[in-house]
């Protein structure tokens, strides 16, 4: 009976707290402050970015990715240079990835010349700058635009509420490698874009489904770029994979097997080709073709934002909308038994596509991949673009340049911090305890003042720090109001 109890009062206190806004899947921990001897239970947030697996976490995410577009948009001022360039976290959390070429890691080297079916570009030079142009209107005042952008992929067949209208004739395998190969395109945009546009781009973007599952990009870019060049250059760009053939599967039923160092066939022992020895044979064809060639779709947005207007406040909340749901969930609305049976498809096929060149998919073709290793299977690959919650797209869901805001997202989350207890001290209100129990305070002997201990926790011990956690959240809200009237109150006096 009391077990029962417990259970009812723990599911009570996480419903509270989805209510209140506070993490209900906390880390339970034990601090010992050092000096005093006085022992706390404390709930450390998830951390979680995912909607489904925790609302508090997911939506402190959102708003910090929202601080960090709208602190980097539309800035007049050059970033501060990084302190270490080896280390992209220094000024960014989003490190750049390699050109084409990288896609084999960059250790092959192969023509760099464009596709002749692809259009040209203009020929611009070059500017050491990622600040947009200042333009003078007639009335004098000075304007920075800045431009909103969604890229899209293209059509894999017709589509009716979200759902093929014929599954037989909608080529999955396209739309599943697409996705899965996405960021890859994406990166080829901006290298692309830069060249055309003259300067260093920065962008802050946000990759999502459409409603037909297909990802495309929504993008903040810093400064104004002519439509035309930014058209030319998503028509222009393109992304050739050179992978060996996965059009065949060679092992189905009886799969390679590893002998200590290396795949081999299970019938005849022979050793399978190596990732580098395949590449070698493409290397070696006189008529090789990529083993898959992706574009962007023909439609394109784009618009002019300018600083200040509703038009920019609205684009940063429209950006960040999606990005704390699973992909096969974003569309809410869409839960019938077509769309469902549309997901259920495009997981089918991710399942035995090659997501990278380290895929265990790649014994499926007859090809060890790349730093092969024991227990790998096909349809069985450990990475996330396998998985149903995120079909296809593995990688981030936002993507920012190094040079955006010059800050990285614990500095974002730090000044977050900072503009609350300021307000909070103008107001003479003492800090909450768990801020201060988690500032490394020294104790009297210089070592860490607190320890931290994981709690082993049943449903007594959750809902108990579950409680106070909502209490404390609502007195943290109860003390910022009071500290924001008092400011009010004070600028509204004249002096």
């Amino acid at each position: 009976m009391l077990t029962t109890v417990s259970r009812i009062t723990a599911v009570m206190a996480k419903e509270l707290a989805e209510a209140e806004g506070v993490c209900a899947r906390p880390l339970l921990r034990r601090v010992t402050d050092r000096d005093t001897g006085k022992v706390s239970r404390v709930a450390l947030a998830c951390g979680s970015t995912r909607e489904a697996v925790c609302p508090a976490c997911a939506g402190k995410a959102r708003r910090l990715r929202m601080q960090q577009c709208a602190e980097g948009w539309h800035r007049a001022d050059e970033p501060e240079a990084a302190v270490d360039p080896g280390h992209a976290s220094v000024t960014s959390d989003e490190p750049e990835t390699p050109d084409t070429a990288g896609i084999n890691e960059g250790r092959r080297i192969r023509s760099t010349r464009r596709r002749q079916d692809m259009p040209d570009l203009p020929h611009v030079p070059m500017s050491n700058r990622t600040v947009g142009v200042v333009f003078s209107g007639k009335d004098g005042r000075e304007h920075r635009p800045s431009m909103f952008v969604t890229l899209t992929l293209p059509s894999y067949g017709a589509i009716q509420d979200g759902a093929p209208t014929s599954p037989a004739s909608y080529n999955y395998r396209r739309a599943a490698l697409d996705a899965i190969l996405f960021p890859r395109l994406l990166d080829q945009f901006w290298k692309t874009l830069r060249r055309a546009a003259g300067f260093d781009v920065q962008y802050f973007s946000a990759v999502e489904p459409q409603r037909r599952l297909a990802p495309h990009l929504h993008a903040a870019i810093r400064g104004a770029i002519p439509r035309k060049v930014l058209r030319q250059v998503a028509a222009a760009t393109y992304l050739q994979v050179w992978w060996p053939a996965f059009d065949q599967a060679v092992y189905t039923d009886k799969l390679p097997r590893w002998t200590g160092t290396d795949y081999a066939d299970p019938m005849t022992g022979e050793v399978l080709p190596s990732w580098d020895e395949a590449l070698d044979a493409i290397d070696n064809t006189p008529d090789a073709r990529p083993a898959h060639v992706m574009r962007f779709g023909a439609q394109i947005d784009i618009q002019g934002i300018v600083r200040g207007q509703p038009d920019a406040e609205r684009a940063i909340r429209y950006l960040t909308k999606y990005i704390t749901k699973d992909v096969a969930a974003t569309h809410d609305d869409d839960q019938d038994h077509r769309h469902q049976s549309h997901v259920d498809r495009l997981h089918r096929e991710l399942r035995y596509l090659p997501c990278s060149e380290r895929c265990a998919n790649w014994l499926r073709y007859g090809i060890q991949p790349h730093h092969a290793g024991p227990g790998l299977a096909p349809g069985f690959c450990a990475g996330k673009a396998h998985r149903r919650e995120h079909l296809g797209l593995g990688g981030r869901r936002v993507l920012v340049s190094r040079k955006w805001s010059s800050k990285t997202l614990a500095r974002h989350r730090a000044d977050r911090a900072e503009v609350v207890r300021a307000a909070l001290e103008s107001a003479g209100i003492i800090a909450p305890e768990t801020e201060r129990l988690a500032a490394g305070v020294p104790a009297a002997d210089g070592h860490a003042r607190f320890i931290w201990e994981p709690i082993e926790g049943d449903h007594s011990t959750y809902a108990e720090v579950v409680m106070l956690a909502v209490a404390e959240r609502r007195r943290w809200r109860t003390e910022y109001e009071t500290a924001r009237d008092i400011q009010q109150s004070r600028s509204a006096v004249p002096p």
